[in-house]
């Protein structure tokens, strides 16, 4: 029982470590992302400002896009922070 316990524990220490990776580096991507892409749309507005309205469309959508490829990681993991299927395996097996 006592090792059981061990195992849980150990299962949700990795887990937290796993989370914070996955919401942490997610969070640093989209940010990078995000910025690099703002900036290259203010060097193309400043070189042919006729065509600032189709590329502010086109950076919204792909803003959009890199948002919601980090929300699906934060989801993700909050899934696993509070529906852990590993920890239903262990008790499974145990």
């Amino acid at each position: 029982m006592e090792q059981l316990v061990q195992y849980v524990a150990q299962v949700q220490a990795f887990t937290a470590l796993g989370l914070g990776l996955i919401i942490g580096l997610g969070a640093i991507g989209a940010c990078i992302g995000i910025g690099i892409m703002g900036s290259k749309f203010l060097e193309s507005a400043a070189r042919q400002p006729e065509l600032v309205p189709m590329l502010q469309g086109r950076m919204f959508l792909l803003a959009g896009l890199i948002d919601a490829a980090f929300l699906i990681g934060v989801a993700l993991a909050m899934y696993f922070a509070v529906a852990n299927p590993l920890l239903a395996k262990l008790g499974g097996a145990g």
